[in-house]
């Protein structure tokens, strides 16, 4: 049973501290109202904390449609006037999932016991990311929970198609990738050396093309464990790059620097912001709080950091449009007049709604252009790649009858 510290005042207002043994927060409660104490600070005890924190981590994974339904579910119960806490045991009940029963059940309890749903799903950060959690705290705070929450699952499963389709768009040319590394793998290791041995028979001069190709194939044959090494500290390098702040920084500036690629990052980045800014108006939380919401949606730090500026400029009394417009990697002019236009007419949340669905559209078609390039150029490079080799195996041919003399 989970154990309490607490800072209470008893009936003559001298302060008490102590620890006690409850179910639950909302339990500890009420036995320090009996002994007649008024609680000041109640929390659970830093060791019983840390392990349902260990816990939780261990509690496994829930899927991204698991979560969907959840979302979704939750939103219809409360729409209808079932109580919080009956939503979450009737949901936790009907789970599937074991991992799914076990978080919800834990939610469940902890809103039982006096913690709000936010500070409850945020203590679950591997299925609730930080955008759902300051979602639900804001519908919280503004007293539509239920509303946000059926946001939340319009917003995620347009999420989940936009990024499909990007994964989609990638399949082909990783198929094509893959298999320019294998064939070249293949011809370095296994076909070169042999042909290696028959001109070592003959002797001669071989020609430079030739040279340099059975140079790189004895290179990866005596070092190849050496070079797969290297390649994976290069992949836990740019991980760990990826994991600090300065280094996400520098690589996400070299991706927006790039021709084409960088041009997508932004439209990616521009409809999951303005949806998600949309979405959060439309469901009635403050414009300053949506901007701070809708930031963490970019998932691009350079690109979040010119929002930032914004929502500055917002909370000093400038207008969205006139906040925006200084970012034009990531708003177009276009972009920024609609805006203009949305803010005098009142209709901003559905404005923004409608431009993420149309540069949705655009950036599927960019997607779409950037494969149909890609893929010639792969072609490309594959039979430029497996051509040279061929032709450098094929060129001391034409001089092997005069070796043989």
């Amino acid at each position: 049973m989970p154990v309490f510290t607490y800072t209470a005042l008893d009936a003559a207002g001298k302060e008490t501290t102590g620890t006690i043994t409850a179910d639950g927060r909302s339990a500890a409660l009420n036995q320090l109202a009996v002994q007649g104490l008024h609680p000041v600070n109640v929390e659970e005890r830093q060791d019983a904390a840390k392990a349902k924190s260990a816990e939780r981590l261990a509690a496994g994974r829930v899927s991204q449609a698991t979560l969907e339904t959840f979302t979704r579910q939750l939103a219809n119960l409360l729409a209808a006037g079932v109580p919080l806490s009956r939503g979450l045991q009737v949901l936790s009940r009907e789970a599937s999932q074991p991992a799914a029963r076990r978080q919800w059940a834990a939610i469940h309890d902890d809103v039982v016991g006096g913690t709000s749903l936010g500070d409850a799903l945020a203590r679950w950060p591997r299925t609730f990311p930080p955008i759902y959690v300051a979602m639900v705290r804001a519908g919280e705070t503004g007293g539509f929970l239920d509303l946000v929450l059926g946001q939340i699952a319009d917003f995620r499963s347009r999420e989940q198609e936009l990024k499909g389709k990007v994964k989609a768009a990638l399949v082909y040319p990783a198929v094509l990738a893959t298999l320019v590394a294998g064939v070249l793998t293949f011809l370095l290791t296994y076909f070169i050396p042999r042909f290696s041995a028959i001109f070592a028979e003959f002797g001669g001069a071989l020609p430079g093309l030739t040279r340099a190709i059975v140079a790189a194939s004895n290179l990866v044959l005596r070092h190849g464990i050496v070079l797969l090494i290297g390649i994976v500290l290069v992949v836990l390098l740019t991980r760990r790059l990826l994991a600090s702040d300065a280094g996400r920084r520098r690589i996400e500036s070299l991706v927006l620097a790039m021709p084409a690629v960088g041009s997508v990052v932004a439209r990616f980045a521009l409809v999951r912001f303005c949806r998600m800014l949309g979405t959060l108006l439309g469901a009635g939380v403050p414009l300053v709080l949506a901007l701070r919401v809708a930031r963490e949606a970019i998932g691009n730090q350079i690109l979040a950091d010119t929002v930032t500026k914004a929502v500055s400029d917002v909370q000093q009394g400038s207008s969205l449009a006139r906040s925006l417009a200084e970012s034009r990697q990531l708003f177009p002019p276009a972009v920024v007049e609609m805006v203009v236009v949305a803010e005098e007419s009142g209709r901003l949340n559905d404005e923004l709604v409608r431009i993420a669905a149309a540069y949705e559209s655009e950036l599927d078609r960019r997607l779409r252009m950037l494969v149909a390039l890609a893929e010639p150029a792969l072609l490309f490079i594959m039979a430029g790649v497996v051509g040279t080799v061929v032709i450098g195996m094929l060129l001391p041919v034409f001089t092997l009858q005069d070796l043989i003399r």
